[in-house]
């Protein structure tokens, strides 16, 4: 057989992903302190597990409607409204996914044809770009800079955008960086798409985990709900990772489209974790807040723990990531963490697993403890000191 020939070329060039391959070595070594994983060490709440559990004892086993229980749907109508002031009909605005991945890739799908421009600020999420060139759009990338605490800026946006541009991916709060779009930064965003036919894929899966500042979606300002599909899920701010329940919101027309695609490849996403879903969304608003307050004190130690040992960082705003400048110490991305690994069997991401414009960075999470942490920063601190 002629594997060559068989395989699509589109995805034989992609390149694995940067992360996965850290995650890969991390799993043949014995006794490492990683801070690489995004997902938080938190047990999913008991009570929504026992909503699980139940449905289950109950024999709650079959497929339910493609876009999902109404009546999970319908939740999540109401959360949004009461957390963020978002307004879609449960009934054909909202589309419940196999984790928000699947949202993002959905979305993609739907609205780009081959030839069509993506706009996409990096350092960001690892998925984005495959998804646009496996539907046989063009990326268009913005590298975002420190200095702009990693923003998405009017002017950048502008600047990138073409007859050809289709979709703006706004991926904040974000992962890596750790950055957020506040009202004014989305305002200029805006402005910028008022009077064009761009649409606007809004990742806001972290929207919970803002520090010092609430999350505000795009979709509330003036003319931009009617272009803004939201891509959100339980994965972060309830702990349920393992559970793979996302959902989009757009208006029906698009949604109508996603839910095709939707509906063919994959049928409806997991009963059981629907049912669990439901009860986080009714009960588990105090969940969210201790979770958040625990990510929010890891945040400030790490943070000052870096400082202490010399090395320069943003101070993250959002999610559970905070993203080193590591580039003075002479080494690439790559070679600074990998190094990190073998001498020390401490394991961080290498910025460049989120684009090009990461050299020079790494992403640590601190979804770990403050113990875990803590064996962390002293091992990292013991590397930094060989390179002096």
């Amino acid at each position: 057989m002629n594997y060559d020939q068989l395989l699509s070329k589109t995805v034989s060039e992609l390149k694995p992903s940067g992360i996965r391959k850290f995650f890969d070595l991390v799993g043949e070594m014995t006794d490492v302190t990683a801070l690489t994983v995004g997902q938080p060490d938190f047990v999913t709440p008991w009570h929504i597990r026992e909503a699980g559990i139940e449905s289950l004892e109950r024999g709650k086993t079959y497929y339910t409607s493609n876009a999902g229980n109404l009546s999970l749907r319908s939740e999540i109508s109401r959360y949004l409204q009461r957390r963020f002031d978002l307004c879609y009909a449960p009934a054909d605005e909202i589309v419940v996914t196999v984790g928000g991945s699947e949202a993002i890739d959905i979305a993609i799908r739907a609205l780009i044809e081959p030839g069509d421009e993506v706009i996409i600020p990096m350092p960001s999420f690892v998925c984005y770009e495959p998804i646009v060139r496996m539907s046989g759009g063009v990326p268009v990338i913005i590298n975002t800079t420190f200095e702009n605490k990693f923003k998405l800026t009017a002017t950048e946006l502008k600047a990138a955008i073409s007859e050809k541009t289709k979709l703006l991916v706004l991926p904040y709060p974000n992962n890596p960086t750790g950055a957020i779009m506040d009202r004014d930064d989305l305002e200029a965003i805006a402005e910028v798409l008022r009077g064009t036919n761009i649409a606007i894929l809004s990742d806001e899966i972290y929207a919970e985990l803002t520090f010092g500042k609430k999350h505000v979606s795009v979709a509330t300002l003036d003319g931009m709900w009617e272009r803004t599909i939201i891509v959100s899920g339980f994965s972060k701010a309830y702990a349920m990772t393992g559970w793979r329940l996302g959902y989009l919101c757009a208006p029906a027309p698009l949604a109508k489209q996603m839910l095709k695609i939707h509906q063919y490849a994959i049928m409806c996403a997991p009963t059981t974790a629907q049912f669990a879903a439901e009860e986080a969304l009714r009960n588990g608003d105090a969940d969210i807040e201790y979770m958040a307050e625990e990510y929010n004190r890891r945040r400030r130690y790490i943070y000052s723990g870096l400082a202490d040992i010399g090395i320069e960082c943003f101070e993250p705003e959002g999610a559970f990531y905070i993203y080193p400048y590591i580039g003075k110490f002479g080494l690439s991305s790559e070679e600074f963490c990998s190094r990190l690994l073998l001498e020390q069997k401490c394991a961080i991401v290498p910025g460049t697993a989120f684009g090009e414009c990461g050299e020079g960075f790494a992403r640590i999470s601190y979804a770990y403890s403050v113990k875990h942490i803590t064996q962390a920063l002293e091992k990292i601190e013991a590397f930094v000191k060989t390179l002096k």
